[in-house]
């Protein structure tokens, strides 16, 4: 699993004031827990933060924070504003290389299924997957062939296998298929 380093300051509970002010600064208010500590709250750039944000990948996220305090984490939850898309809030969930990481990984479609080559269409429902595993065993990405799909088939979330990781998404979570299309349909009947 790929790293990702992002610098904070350390900040107090502060009122909405206190809040506001720091966004209007361009930093982001940021809260750290889990991992039996107590919570730190700190504040980072926006900037910097849109390069963690606005990507598909997954990362582990290496907080450097004032004083050189170095904490591994997962991103947890994020509020964005409703108009203008900026982010206003991140939660960030401690993690270690003892304890199993929940993270949710991107999936790549490789090949070309033999149901398209029939005339159907390829769909895709899920882009990512929630997986469960050891930081060292985390992929960055999952791969799916779907060279076998054929017509009407599909590949469920339970279908996917990867060594020394759980799949956390639901087994029956359809990832893609193929359907028939009415040209296949109506080729079947007159053969």
């Amino acid at each position: 699993m790929q790293h990702f380093e992002l610098n904070g300051q350390i900040r107090q509970v502060g009122a909405k004031a206190v809040i506001k002010a720091f966004r209007k600064q361009g930093l982001v208010p940021c809260n750290l827990y889990g991992g039996g500590m107590d919570n730190v709250l700190f504040t980072v750039d926006a900037k910097a933060l849109k390069a963690l944000t606005n990507t598909p990948k997954s990362y582990i996220v290496d907080l450097v924070l004032d004083g050189g305090q170095k904490f591994n984490a997962v991103l947890h939850e994020l509020q964005f504003h409703p108009v203008n898309d900026n982010c206003l809030h991140v939660d960030f969930l401690a993690v270690s290389e003892q304890k199993p990481v929940s993270i949710s990984v991107p999936i790549i479609i490789s090949g070309h299924a033999v149901g398209v080559q029939k005339g159907g269409k390829f769909f895709q429902t899920a882009r990512s997957l929630k997986i469960s595993g050891l930081m060292k065993n985390l992929p960055d990405d999952i791969t799916v062939d779907i060279t076998a799909l054929d017509l009407d088939k599909k590949i469920k979330a339970g279908d996917v296998k990867v060594d020394g990781i759980s799949v956390l998404t639901p087994k029956d979570c359809v990832i893609c298929g193929v359907k028939t299309t009415r040209n296949t349909a109506v080729q079947a009947e007159t053969e």
